[in-house]
């Protein structure tokens, strides 16, 4: 049975549990659970990362823990109870784990990897904290570093400052908010600024000496140099160097490693020095041998200096190399360091030129101790402490040192009868009284021991040398009397034995006969010369002499004669004991001369105050005992004594003796009747103060009344304890005088001079701390009292004297900072006269930091939920007193600043943070009684309105995020809990007299105002939070944007009508609040919009104005990235639901679809622009969406906006062409106006012209970019057109110059022409803009469409490539997938005029072919009916698909949705007659480009004909005859009679090319292909037999113009291309992929049905490269077999320069491709190949002896096209249009063909054949008509690389691709006799055509038709009546489309443009 448990509350997991158990809870090891329920060996309850899931888990995985239960039962909270540090620790660690996860995958190395070390630290320390065996001190230096780890890790991620009191997480419940901002400033300063040392410490160690000249050892002493007092502060640090020039002790760290300590800040400068000076030991003079003398000796070496400031610039200057300087001249020794410093270098030696001292040196800085914890491994190690010399800034008084400093500066001696000087050395001893040598006294540096003896450096023949060296002493107090120091002379000899030799000695005694030490100073001390033997030894032989010249007795006439030689020495010292002030001593024993007392007192002001802390207790104890002595005589005297020296301790040297004067008045002090003399001196001060001169002394005085007042105190406890309380009155009524003499003093203003106002300040600021001293003394209310009147006693008048207001408000200050003013009967007392002075300096913004610090005091006395009544009083007084002023501050100092005021804005800055603390300290503590009182004591409504908008705007200041630093969320939370609350109490005031007729509108929006950014701030957004942290907040304060929510849907419904006031300036706010992700704050609020809506349809009759700006905020909102899906749907449901029963709502439900689908786009816009590449998802979204804003929601500005964001986008993709149309579209908003337009955008305030002219310039580059330059051409002329209007010559000369570069361009550059494909966006994952949609795509340069395919699926990484081109089902368009179906598609030129005329160079067409395309094609063959498996061809139909696109491409976007799509289906017959002609036109382009030498290999031609002729030999055109030249076929279809005709016209036209392209490939043929084309002509002559065609020769009669070279010449424009063997050279434009590629596998294009179906699958198209080097397959006939089917791929580029890379055989004959291409099907007869329109060859009217020619009466755009500008003459253009003019080229009448049947959609005649050249016509013959029919195929001619089977015939390969929908033929019949509109042909060529001899290559066999034989029109006849017009400008071809946008006339209307508001742009 489950049994709830009672102490069994919270565990940690120790073992993980998988919970496969039924109920069972899955745990993880380190999980915290807390347990509900027990039973049996199990637990029931939850882990507390995911408290809503409940299980069961073994009570053996838990480890329990301590905890304390809050809120028992359903809702119980479990708080452990154990250390918080620990708690945070744990917590922090967790969030901390993921985080530093995701640093990994950001791939954040250092910070993982830092975070990493600190998390282990922080384990290792939390471990010792649960183990419990820390001491007290070692617990809280644990707690600092683990606190100081968390808050350095929470700040490196990014994560909220930890607000703590003693390393212990505060709650900010429990303390005041003031309190709670204190703590965290703290922390942020702490964190911001670290604290600048005062105190600076320099570590030195010594590396090593490197110099060349070395073999000595040396002494190195390095000490610190103030150059600019030209004195050393520093004692030296000596080390020794053996003679390698290292350290000789390496083992002793601190031999040679010292640290100079206590430097101040002002020593770090530039004059401050360290200085090295080197000493040899050893011989004399560097250069002796080396056995020259056996003694050593000190000499200089060398020196080396450093300037300190060189080592602020970095923190460790390793192994710095100090050049050593050598003294040359050893006289100026003792300065050379001065001489280098001043750049007196010049003088000295280098000691080598990479020689010099190896030093390290680092600058410490702070305290000692803590260089000690931080550095502790240099302190380990050892290292030596170098002084400063004397006393550091600041004495400590527990320090003990008593150091003479003694410096030997220089002596004067005598030659001592020697010619040259002497070589002097000094020795020092320090000798004790008793004459014995102390030992070990004599210290050189820090870095060695000290000595017994000292021995000078010698300098060579010097008899006044100067050392300037310095010696400390150390030598205790006790040996101090009675000693004295002996220096001894000696001269060094350089002889042999080098003995030293004394010649006279010197002492000193250390203390004078009066107990007087040594005075500091210089010494001129007496040499007295000795013999060398002379015994010291006895000192009281000497000590009776004189020692010093200065106190030298005239009348001794021996010691006279001894003055000529002195020696000098500096002494200094440094004693906490022993003193060299008479002054002093005197003081100190008085009692041996009473008589000196007065002088002494006087005196004591001027001795130094060293001095004096040294003897302080010594001194107050003289003080007192001389007050005791006589209180008359002495007492004004010691109390000026006594105020000197309390005065003294303020100093900060001496500010650490205040402890010392502390405990001596608690410990030593025993002047019992002290205070009566004390407290009347100090009236009597008091007293006099109005009417004394000068206050100097006075001030003092009043300075130090706290001691005055310590010693009063004290003294009047001993005098109680001694008598029992006597006199208790008398003292009382004492101090109640003397605060009354205060009182008067304080009440009084100063008059002219400041000297009283200075005496107020200084009482004033030393007043508050003899608080505490009374309270020893007096009950708490007593000396409220007192305080209380004496602050009373202030002047009011503040404008007075400023800095006198500032001490008044530090005095309340201190006062509240008081121990008296923490208690609250005394706080009482007090607070109303703290409250005065506060509102009076905050009334005049003065003292802003003094008062906030005040406020802040006095709210943190004041805890969170006291109840107690003296607190309600309190917050009573001060709610009365001080929150209007407080909120006028707040707004004061939070408004923007004023020019003048900007430094006064400064201090604000700082106060800001403290005054709102204040303030919402303040609003927690106040009761629903507080708000009523305050709410009532308010008179009129005006009042309260203005209290009301005060509030509301200080609180929208306080929610700024400015207002705290951003990682202080808990002080945020905080204050947002304070300011919800408070709105809830006002909101009732504002229904309650701001509504109905007192209505306002100012006070009702600024409400909303602040409730809408309240909900919206960053700090309230849980989403964003961690779920621990989430958890926490919701725990403490719930979520308070819903409440807000709420509230703010409370207060709308007040409102009633005058809701229309907000109505639309709300919308914008309120759709930002239920933008927010939180679903209750949306339930509450969308609602609102309804009741807008229907407020707005009642004023108005719609509800344009809510639509209008919530489509505006919409847009601006998301795009900052608000609202997603879920809002979307949650919009749409809640408003439809709420309209249903609405009269409007029809137009309601529109609203919200247009609002919903505005929605969708900004959504998927949002996301697409996510992503890091610009894509094709990202630009087809954006143009969705500025569609949008254009069609439907008619939003100019939008429009305009996203125009722009699309050109980015295009230009980022480098998509020039598409950019230059984007930006079309804001050019056709303007005009050429001078209508001035505001800056927008980029773009600069400027007129409507130049804007214009801007944008035209730009679009002009983007089209030359993007190789589309017949647009940029159209510009340039339009905007010459206004440079020429406005005649701006110079401008119009650049523009005409830049219009013919790109004409140029247009003739020498080439151009790709891209693919097209087909892309259908199926199923519902993807978004709107494309969801269930097909669009066709313009191809990138060079992107077939594998790579495409790739791409879109990049692009889609999730989609699935569909495997077939079928229209998918209704499951595919519902599917929760996505699926994309792509395959090529063929564009079709809307217009064909350009692209038909003759003589237009490709360059030019190839613009038109691709450019401006509406219309795309894709084909699908199938068999319909029974399928004939001898003969496919009666049932192949194929299915043609039209694809029609909303805007014609390329336009502002790579794709475009398709609009319309038309499918039909083309019968057996068309079909087969569009293969012919398209491989017609095929062999025309390959014979074109062979003639004129194009192609640098005549395979492919080889391939063709082959393919072609071996196909119809082996059966292909048969297949056709057997299939539709059947009587059945003719009979079943009667209306297919033309079209039956036209085919045979096609195969006879086939065959006339065939002999023609034999002929040419005759002259090119290679030696090693002749038998191939033998074989050629020999089947040709069997295939003609098999169609039943005659010899053309024996049917024609011979041409009457003679050809010279064999060959027919035509005028020039008969057709574009040569086609005679020996053409003429044409400027064509070649690819390496102007050849069809052909299938190596199959001859037959018939495949069987199977393979039908597999082809629907797109093989890889095969690489052009292959084609020159293919052969011929071996293929018999192209229609034999009905299994093989032909894997051959067409390509669906339409681009005559392609290249694509060669794919292996697995990828070219794939047939599971997942995407189709019409261009790279197998090609097959029943695959026929789409060819581009594009591609088409026109051919026109040619002469006699050729082939079969087009219809002249085909309109243009039904006329195909020629891509391959080359003439189809077989001599050159410019002869055959001369021969033109002339009218000597005249074409024979055509000889009538055999009877024939033909369609009945013709009518024909049997004329018999009559023998060429014999019966010439008489009459005028018209012209040949070319052929009736539309050469529908581009992809069979240069620039297909298809070819079916293996070159078989015409009907073999199926592919085409039409320009226009019918493919029938004209019904136009011509008779013989009617005139034809050519020249006529006659007599005069008759005699010319019989005597030409040479017959025509091949002649035209023709059938007598009513209608002629049309022949190949490169051999028509030209009308010479009408030579063709050029071909059109692109201005004429293409003005309207670029003037009017992309448009055409088929299908559907185009979208209306714009209406024009560009005047507001």
């Amino acid at each position: 049975m489950w049994i709830p448990t009672e102490h069994e509350k919270y565990g940690v997991v120790i073992a993980s549990f998988r919970g496969t158990v039924p109920y069972g809870l899955s745990l993880e090891i380190g999980d915290t659970v807390q347990i509900l329920e027990k039973c049996d060996g199990w637990y029931r309850g939850f882990a507390l990362k995911n408290p809503n899931i409940k299980g069961i888990f073994p009570s053996s995985y838990v480890h329990l823990k301590n905890a304390c239960v809050k809120n028992k039962g359903q809702f119980e909270m479990v708080i452990p109870t154990e250390d918080s540090v620990i708690t945070e620790m744990t917590s922090t660690l967790r969030d901390w784990g993921t985080m530093w996860k995701q640093l990994y995958v950001r791939n954040e190395g250092d910070l993982f990897h830092r975070l990493w070390h600190i998390m282990n630290e922080i384990l290792d320390l939390r471990r010792q904290v649960l183990v419990g065996h820390l001491t007290h001190d070692r617990m809280k230096d644990v707690k600092r570093h683990i606190t100081a780890r968390l808050d350095w890790g929470n700040e490196q991620l990014g994560l909220d400052l930890v607000p703590r009191k003693e390393y212990a997480m505060v709650d900010p419940e429990d303390i005041s908010i003031t309190e709670l901002y204190r703590l965290m400033e703290h922390r942020h300063r702490k964190k911001d600024t670290p604290v600048q040392a005062s105190s600076h410490h320099l570590f030195v160690q010594m590396k090593s000496l490197m110099c060349s000249n070395l073999g000595e050892e040396l002494e190195v002493i390095f000490s610190l140099f103030d150059s600019k007092e030209n004195r050393p502060i520093s004692e030296r640090f000596f080390l020794r160097l053996n003679r390698n020039g290292l350290p000789k002790a390496p083992d002793k760290p601190e031999r040679h490693c010292s640290l100079f300590v206590d430097l101040g800040s002002s020593e770090l400068r530039r004059d401050i020095y360290i200085t090295v000076h080197i000493i040899r030991i050893g011989r004399m003079g560097a250069g002796e041998k080396k056995n020259a003398c056996s003694v050593q000796y000190r000499r200089p070496f060398g020196c080396a200096v450093l300037s300190i400031a060189d080592l602020l610039t970095g923190e460790t200057k390793d192994d710095l190399i100090l050049k050593v300087y050598m003294c040359n001249t050893e006289s100026e020794w003792y300065q050379i360091h001065e001489n280098i410093i001043k750049k007196l270098n010049a003088r000295y030696n280098l000691t080598g030129s990479n020689a010099g001292l190896a030093v390290s040196l680092q600058l410490l800085h702070g305290d000692i101790e803590q260089i000690r914890r931080e550095y502790s491994s240099v302190f380990s190690h050892g290292v030596s402490i170098t002084r400063k010399l004397g006393f550091s800034n600041i004495i400590m008084p527990g320090e003990m040192r008593n150091d003479l400093y003694i410096t030997i500066e220089r002596g004067e001696f005598e030659k001592g009868g020697k010619s040259v000087a002497r070589n002097v050395e000094v020795t020092m001893f320090i000798v004790e009284s008793s004459g014995q040598t102390l030992k070990d006294f004599i210290s050189f540096g820090s870095g060695e021991p000290p000595a017994s003896d000292y021995h000078s450096f010698v300098l060579y023949h010097n008899n006044s040398p100067r050392w300037s060296e310095l010696l400390k002493l150390p030598i205790p107090v006790d040996k101090f009397r009675g000693a004295h120091i002996r220096f001894e002379f000696r001269h060094c000899s350089t002889k042999e034995k080098g003995e030293k030799k004394l010649f006279g000695f010197s002492f000193v005694p250390l203390m004078q006969e009066d107990g007087r030490t040594l005075p500091d100073g210089t010494h001129e001390l007496i040499v007295h010369k000795c013999e060398e033997n002379t015994n010291l030894q006895d000192t009281t032989r000497y000590l009776k002499l004189p020692f010093s010249k200065g106190i030298l007795l005239g009348t001794n006439n021996q010691a006279m004669k001894a003055t000529k030689e002195s020696f000098w020495i500096t002494s200094f010292l440094c004693s906490t004991k022993l003193t060299q002030n008479g002054d002093m001593l005197d003081l100190l024993k008085w009692r041996t001369h009473p008589d000196k007392i007065t002088g002494c007192l006087s005196k004591l002001k001027e001795i130094d105050g060293s001095e004096i802390v040294k003897f302080l207790q010594d001194t107050l104890d003289t003080l007192f005992g001389i007050l005791d002595e006589n209180s008359q005589k002495y007492g004004s005297k010691v109390f000026d004594s006594l105020v000197h020296i309390i005065n003294l301790l303020q100093d900060s040297k001496f500010h650490h003796f205040k402890p010392v004067m502390d405990t001596y008045i608690e410990s030593h002090f025993a002047g019992a009747l002290a205070y009566r003399d004390l407290i009347k001196v100090l009236k009597w001060y008091v007293d006099r103060i109005t009417e004394a001169e000068r206050q100097e002394h006075i001030q003092e005085v009043l300075k130090a009344q706290e001691y005055i007042f310590k010693y009063i105190v004290q003294s009047r406890r001993l005098f109680s304890l001694a008598t029992g309380g006597q006199n208790e009155e008398e003292f009382r009524c004492c101090i109640q005088e003397l605060l009354m003499s205060v009182r008067f003093f304080l009440s009084q203003e100063s008059k002219g001079s400041g000297a009283l106002s200075q005496s107020q300040a200084v009482f004033l600021s030393s007043f508050p701390a003899v608080y505490s001293e009374l309270l020893k003394l007096f009950d708490v209310r007593e000396v409220a009292n007192l305080v209380q009147d004496t602050l009373g006693s202030l002047p009011t008048i503040v404008h007075v004297d400023d800095a006198l207001q500032a001490v008044k408000l530090q005095c309340i200050g201190k006062t509240v900072e008081s121990q008296l003013y923490t208690n609250p009967d005394s706080r009482y007392i007090l607070l109303p006269v703290v409250l005065h002075h506060l509102h009076m300096h905050l009334q005049e913004q003065k003292h802003l930091i003094m008062c906030a610090r005040i406020l802040s005091n006095v709210f943190c006395l004041i805890k969170k939920n006291s109840s107690e009544k003296s607190v309600l009083e309190e917050i009573d007084v001060i709610v009365a007193s001080l929150l209007d002023i407080l909120l006028r501050t707040i707004l004061e100092i939070t408004s923007p600043p004023q020019p003048s005021g900007s430094t006064m804005r400064l201090q604000f800055q700082d106060v800001t943070g403290e005054f709102v603390a204040c303030l919402l300290s303040l609003l927690r503590q106040m009761t629903d009684r507080h708000y009523q009182q305050l709410l009532d004591s308010f008179n009129t409504k005006e009042e309260l309105r203005d209290f009301l908008l005060q509030v509301f705007t200080v609180f929208r200041i306080l929610i700024r995020p400015e207002m705290f630093p951003k990682d202080w969320t808990v002080m945020r939370l905080v204050a947002n809990n304070v300011i919800i609350t408070t709105v809830l109490y006002l909101s009732d005031a504002l229904r309650k007299n701001f509504l109905n007729e007192n209505f306002d509108y100012k006070i009702w929006d600024s409400y909303f105002y602040l409730a809408v950014i309240f909900i919206n701030q960053l700090c309230l957004q849980l989403e964003m939070f961690t779920p621990s942290k989430k958890k926490k907040v919701l725990e403490k304060y719930g979520d308070m944007r819903v409440t807000m929510g709420c509230e703010i849907f409370s207060m709308w419904q007040n409102l009633g009508e005058h809701k229309l006031h907000f109505i639309p300036a709300l919308i914008g706010p309120f759709l930002e609040v239920t933008l927010i992700p939180q679903p209750d704050l949306r339930n509450v609020m969308i609602p609102i919009f309804h009741d807008m809506m229907d407020w707005e349809q009642r004023r108005s009759g719609n509800f344009k104005q809510v639509e209008a700006k919530l489509i505006d905020k919409l847009d601006s909102l998301m795009s900052e990235g608000k609202g997603d899906e879920t809002y979307r749907e949650l919009f749409n449901s809640i408003l439809l639901k709420k309209i249903e029963r609405e009269t409007w709502r029809e137009s309601g439900v529109s609203l919200i679809a247009t609002v919903t689908r505005l929605m969708e786009r900004l959504l998927d816009y949002r996301d697409c622009m996510k992503m890091g590449e610009v894509d094709g998802k990202k630009i087809g979204c954006t143009v969705s969406l500025l569609n949008f804003y254009k069609t439907e929601l008619n939003k100019e500005e939008m429009y305009i906006r996203y125009i722009h964001k699309l050109y980015d986008l295009h230009l980022k993709a480098q998509n020039f062409t598409e950019a230059a149309y984007t930006l079309l579209l804001y050019d056709e908003l303007l005009e050429w106006s001078d209508r001035p337009l505001r800056e927008f955008l980029t773009y600069p305030m400027q007129t409507e012209w130049q804007r214009k002219e801007h944008l035209h310039l730009t679009i002009i580059q983007n089209f030359d970019r993007g190789k589309c330059w017949e647009n940029g051409i159209i510009l340039c002329q339009k905007i010459a057109e206004q440079y020429e209007s406005y005649y701006d010559y110079r401008n119009l000369s650049k523009m005409r110059m830049m219009e013919a570069s790109l004409y140029d361009k247009i003739m020498d550059q080439q151009r790709l022409e891209p693919e097209f494909f087909r892309v259908g966006f199926y199923g519902k994952k993807f978004p709107f803009f494309l969801r269930n949609k097909e669009f066709v795509c313009r191809g990138h340069d060079y992107e077939r469409l594998e790579a495409f395919q790739q791409r879109m699926l990049n692009e889609f990484p999730h989609a699935i490539a569909m495997q077939h081109a079928n229209q998918p089902d209704e499951t595919i368009f519902q599917a929760e997938a996505q699926y994309l179906q792509i395959y090529a598609v063929t564009p079709i030129p809307e217009s064909q005029e350009v692209l038909q005329r003759e003589g237009v160079p490709d360059n030019i067409k190839s613009f038109y072919k691709v450019n401006h395309i509406w219309k795309f094609r894709y084909d699908r063959p199938f068999h319909k009916g029974t399928k004939d498996k001898e003969n496919e061809f009666k049932s192949l139909w194929v299915e043609r698909t039209s694809l029609y696109l909303v805007q014609s491409l390329p336009g502002i976007s790579r794709w475009f949705e398709v609009e319309k799509r038309e499918v039909v289906e083309m019968s057996p017959l068309e079909n087969a007659i569009e293969v012919l002609e398209n491989k017609n036109q095929q062999l025309k382009t390959l014979i074109s480009q062979c003639q004129t030498r194009q192609m640098q290999n005549i395979n492919p031609l080889t391939m063709c004909l082959n393919g072609v002729i071996d196909a119809a030999v082996n059966g292909g055109v048969s297949r056709y005859q057997e299939a539709f030249f059947v009587k059945e076929y003719i009979l079943s279809h009667p209306e297919d009679g033309e079209k039956i005709a036209r085919l045979r016209e096609l195969m006879l036209e086939q065959a006339q090319i065939l002999e023609f392209g034999l002929a040419v490939h005759e002259k090119f043929v290679p030696q090693d292909m002749r038998p191939l084309h033998k074989k050629l002509v020999d089947q040709f002559f069997v295939m003609k037999s098999s169609l039943g065609i005659q010899e053309f020769s024996a049917c024609i009669q011979a041409s009457p113009v003679h050809f010279p070279n064999g060959s027919p010449r035509v005028c020039r424009n008969s057709a574009p291309a040569s086609m005679s063997p020996d053409g003429t050279r044409v400027i064509p434009r070649r690819s390496p992929l102007s050849y069809p590629a052909v299938n190596r596998y199959s001859s037959s294009s018939l495949s069987s049905q199977a393979s039908a179906e597999v082809s629907n699958i797109t093989g890889q198209s095969e690489s052009s490269d292959e084609v020159f080097n293919m052969q011929p397959s071996p293929s018999t006939s192209s229609l034999s077999s009905t299994h093989s089917a032909s894997p051959n791929v067409t390509s669906s580029a339409p681009s005559s320069a392609r290249a694509s890379p060669l794919l292996s055989d697995k990828h070219k004959h794939s047939r599971e491709n997942s995407c189709l291409s019409p261009r790279e099907r197998p090609c097959s007869a029943i695959y026929p190949t789409p060819v581009e329109p594009s591609q088409r060859l026109l051919f026109n009217h040619i002469g006699d002896g050729a082939l079969p020619h087009s219809d002249p009466n085909l309109s243009a755009p039904e006329k195909a096209v020629n891509p391959t500008p080359s003439s189809w003459s077989l001599d050159s253009g410019k002869e055959a249009k001369n021969m033109s003019d002339s009218g000597k080229l005249i074409s024979p009448p055509v000889p009538p063909r055999p009877t024939q049947t033909a369609s009945p959609a013709r009518h024909t005649t049997s004329v018999s054949p009559s023998p060429a050249g014999r019966s010439p016509l008489k009459g005028s013959v018209p012209p040949f008509t070319p052929s009736p029919v539309e050469y529908h195929s581009p992809g069979l001619i240069s620039n297909s690389p298809v070819l079916s089977g293996s070159y078989s015939s015409g009907i073999s390969s199926l592919s085409r691709c039409s320009t226009s929908e019918t493919s029938g033929f004209e019904n136009q019949v011509h008779e013989p006799s009617a005139p034809g509109p050519g020249p006529s042909y006659g007599g005069p060529e008759e005699p010319v055509r019989r005597e030409s001899k040479t017959p025509p290559p091949y002649s035209v066999y023709e059938r007598t038709l009513r209608r002629p034989v049309p022949l190949p029109h490169s051999l028509s006849i030209p009308v010479a009546a009408e030579p063709p017009a050029l071909p059109p400008k692109p201005l004429a071809a293409r003005a309207g489309l670029l003037e009017n946008g992309t448009r055409r006339t088929e299908p559907g209307p185009r979208p209306r443009p714009l209406p024009r508001k560009v005047s507001q742009l």
